[in-house]
């Protein structure tokens, strides 16, 4: 969770006011590096960070998802030239969950 804008203004104006970083550190009951890091910005409020410009295409690997279901992580990862675990982390956000085949699988027939 991370910490108010209070807290962390309070925590600056005390340093400023010529107080040890390690004693406001302990103060507050956060760590001196960011005490150090609030220091160096200007604005305190928080950052919202959005989502990062990536390799895979969300939109294309649906699309790939739709068409072919079947596919394993390992080949779609070749397709679009990113790792299993990009593709996996897309699926995951995208709520897109592998659906399992019920049936005959592997030579071994359901019994019923």
């Amino acid at each position: 969770m991370p910490y108010s804008v209070d807290l962390k203004k309070r925590a600056v104006e005390l340093v400023k006011q010529g107080h040890p970083i390690v004693a406001t550190a302990k103060l507050f009951g956060v760590s001196r590096g960011s005490l150090h890091r609030w220091l160096k910005q200007e604005d305190l409020t928080p950052i919202k960070v959005k989502r990062r410009k990536r390799k895979l295409n969300w939109s294309e690997l649906e699309q790939d998802v739709i068409a072919h279901p079947e596919a394993r992580l390992v080949d779609r990862a070749r397709k679009f030239g990113v790792t299993i675990n990009a593709i996996w982390y897309a699926l995951k956000e995208m709520k897109i969950k592998r659906k399992k085949v019920s049936g005959v699988r592997s030579g071994i027939q359901k019994k019923g």
